[in-house]
């Protein structure tokens, strides 16, 4: 395993989260076990989520989120010899939005979606191409998350079948 790939990505959220604003509202390391085709890999993700806003006047609010994630590669021996196999491994750059809505003490607070394009170091039948969006609906307490991700390129090119995880994160803020 070259560390080449993870040395870029971790270079480059360091640059990404150091142009976002400096108040980091909070950082999260998830792990948790992605799924394509029915067959599971490992992954792992860091995530900041930086101050929120509100939208206008509504109940609606977002922050600027930015992620730096691993899947790890499967050997499926029907996919040996392909052009994209599953035995890569693929670190993500992902940088988006992440979106509440209510207020302070509603029970559905805790709930959210985010919504990121990623850069993509890996070629699987799962994630083919340099670019994904990622695609979140989770839970985010006050030191805990649980989150539900799916990874893949909307079909810009094939293959296409993409990553579907479960992630559980411990949260912390600065």
């Amino acid at each position: 395993m070259s560390l080449r790939p993870l040395i870029r990505s971790a270079l480059a959220f360091a640059l990404v989260t150091a142009a976002l604003p400096a108040t980091a509202a909070r950082f999260e390391l998830q792990a948790g076990r992605s799924y394509s085709n029915s067959h599971g890999a490992n992954t792992a993700f860091i995530e900041a989520v930086f101050d929120e806003h509100r939208i206008g006047h509504t109940r609606f609010s977002w922050s600027p989120d930015v992620s730096l994630g691993w899947i790890d590669g499967r050997d499926l021996a029907r996919y040996r010899g392909d052009r994209y196999d599953t035995r890569d491994q693929a670190w993500l750059l992902a940088g988006g939005v992440r979106f509440h809505y209510g207020d302070a003490g509603d029970w559905y607070r805790p709930l959210f979606f985010s919504f990121q394009p990623a850069l993509n170091t890996g070629r699987t039948q799962a994630l083919s191409s340099a670019y994904e969006f990622v695609s979140t609906l989770g839970w985010q307490g006050r030191h805990v998350s649980f989150q539900i991700r799916h990874v893949s390129n909307g079909r810009l090119h094939k293959p296409n079948r993409g990553e579907t995880m479960a992630l559980i994160g411990v949260g912390f803020d600065l």
